[in-house]
């Protein structure tokens, strides 16, 4: 390969690349212990599906912890902001902020992924290829979506060679089959569904088959994984949040399973999945007490007018303007600025800028939710270094 930079930098050298074992037909005997917190694991996303708190709305709920998984996932590749600066971004089509437009674009390349695990009969690399695709859509990286990487790649060390690399994938020759591979396990059935998650997201991430973007469709497979296992029907978990409070040992776990330490990554993903499916019912529970006080603060309107649907379509549209707010309740702009004026009134919603002029008005209470999801889920600390 070409190396660049001085003449020390062009000095020969070796370097082992990591080729994993094919996994489409492999057994994977657990420990007690590793059966024991996966079956947990699984319980917990169950019981997020199977017996959420009330919501007024279904789509609020789903939509709201896709997005955390999108912001966590981003953040892990340093793309960070907060959901307010995101909410703003979304609704503004003109938004400049690069940092928010990659984030969307996860979003989208998250949602059609759901959309594949349950629609497609059996997972294929052409939709991991599709999900990549739909991550660069729009930006200056277009070019490389949804395109198989051709040159050896590698993570840390200096960008001129990977001769001080902390992690040097798979070489490119080997990255097609090791995909066919993939697919054929996420196909399986006889494994365990968690388990299943966690050993497609490590094996892709060793494979790392994308020039970019590589960490991100790879949490993306950890949710395909639970929707089509059956374990995230409805709400999928946000399990990248939980990661990235925990960036040392998420990648330590990475590198023992491929040192043959399969344990210690079970233990970091499993827990990832717990506390994202527990920490997810506690975050709804937390947007059901918040409506309720709206309804309560705008004087419990009757359950067909436009305040009290308005209401229910806040927390999955936070961000609204009389446009937004009359498509959202079907009707005319006057229906809308009667609606936004009596919540307005009452103190459900205030009034914010978006962009130069753009006038709208956000939620209250709404952002400092999710502000306290992301603490208690992910508590600051180092920011994880980009995987590309």
């Amino acid at each position: 390969m070409e190396v660049l930079g001085g003449r020390a930098a062009r000095r020969g050298f070796t370097y082992r690349a990591c080729v994993p074992a094919k996994i489409a037909d492999e057994g994977f005997l657990l420990e007690s212990d590793v059966a024991a917190a996966s079956a947990s694991a699984e319980l917990a996303c169950h019981e997020l599906n199977d017996e959420p708190p009330e919501l007024d709305n279904f789509e609020t709920l789903a939509r709201q912890l896709l997005r955390a998984e999108s912001v966590a996932s981003s953040r892990i590749e340093g793309l960070v902001l907060s959901h307010r600066r995101l909410a703003k971004a979304a609704f503004s089509a003109e938004t400049h902020d690069i940092t928010a437009q990659s984030v969307l674009a996860n979003i989208r390349a998250l949602e059609r992924a759901v959309d594949l695990a349950g629609s497609v009969e059996s997972l294929q690399p052409e939709h991991l290829l599709e999900v990549h695709r739909i991550l660069f859509e729009g930006t200056r990286d277009e070019r490389f979506g949804g395109e198989i990487r051709e040159e050896q790649s590698w993570i840390g060390g200096a960008a001129s060679s990977p001769r001080t690399a902390e992690f040097i994938p798979t070489p490119p020759e080997f990255v097609p089959e090791l995909l066919d591979d993939l697919c054929a396990f996420c196909n399986r059935v006889d494994v365990p569904a968690a388990i299943q998650a966690a050993i497609a997201h490590v094996q892709f991430e060793t494979i790392h088959p994308f020039f970019d973007g590589n960490g991100r469709v790879g949490r993306a497979l950890i949710l395909i994984i639970l929707r089509r296992r059956g374990l995230a029907k409805a709400y999928l978990p946000p399990v990248s949040l939980a990661l990235a409070g925990e960036a040392d040992r998420y990648v330590a776990g990475l590198t023992s399973w491929r040192t043959g330490e399969e344990d210690d990554w079970y233990s970091v993903f499993l827990d990832a999945l717990f506390r994202a499916s527990t920490g997810a019912r506690e975050f709804a529970a937390g947007v059901a007490e918040l409506q309720r006080h709206w309804m309560g603060q705008a004087g419990n309107p009757r359950t067909d007018s436009g305040p009290r649907r308005l209401i229910e379509l806040l927390p999955s549209q936070p961000i609204i303007n009389l446009k937004t707010a009359a498509q959202l309740l079907g009707g005319t702009e006057e229906r809308a600025r009667l609606a936004v004026h009596r919540l307005e009134q009452a103190g459900v919603l205030r009034q914010t800028t978006v962009g130069r002029r753009n006038r709208a008005w956000e939620c209250v209470g709404l952002f400092d939710r999710l502000d306290r999801f992301e603490r208690d889920l992910s508590p600051p600390g180092r920011t994880p270094r980009p995987t590309r």
